[in-house]
């Protein structure tokens, strides 16, 4: 059991991290990621209330809001395009629309989760190639060899996500 006094400590050390989290995820649609953060809390509040607190609280939230996002994506059914050389390079990122995170973030979702952590870690955390290769234990290179295999696995998913513009062609 978990007292009222251990969840506002928990809301207020991890509620910016949160919003963060959601905000770079939604193009920075304020209206979408504040609905997404209110209702990560509350059902923060229902779960923690009933088993507990969980190991990694920040996971349990980020994990919980990325499947609100996508229920919400996938609701929405876009019909919005995202081209592979729309695709961030080498900076840190975040998505230029609500439309271009609703995309990336379906295509985050069809890659193995290895590789969206690379994405999301490289792109949308702004973590530096040599801090990733130290969360994996691995050489700098290898993790730049990573990432660049992550980012050609997400524009192929970018490009089955995208809806087709000519019937039957083959894209270029």
């Amino acid at each position: 059991m978990i007292s009222e006094q251990e969840l506002i400590s928990h809301y207020r050390a991890q509620v910016r991290p949160l919003y963060a989290y959601v905000s770079r995820r939604t193009g920075h649609d304020r209206p979408l990621t504040e609905d997404v953060v209110q209702e990560t809390w509350l059902r923060a509040l229902r779960d923690w209330r009933r088993k507990g607190l969980p190991r990694e609280p920040a996971a349990w939230l980020t994990t919980v809001a990325s499947n609100l996002l996508a229920s919400h994506y996938r609701r929405r059914r876009l019909k919005v395009g995202l081209e592979a050389a729309e695709l961030p390079a080498d900076a840190a990122a975040s998505a230029p629309t609500p439309e271009t995170a609703a995309m990336l973030h379906i295509a985050l979702g069809k890659l193995r989760p290895k590789q969206a952590w690379l994405i999301e870690a490289f792109h949308f955390d702004g973590k530096a190639l040599a801090e990733i290769a130290s969360d994996l234990g691995i050489s700098e290179r290898a993790a730049e060899g990573r990432v660049r295999r992550a980012r050609e696995a997400l524009r192929a998913a970018l490009g089955a996500a995208a809806p087709s513009t000519t019937s039957g062609a083959e894209r270029t």
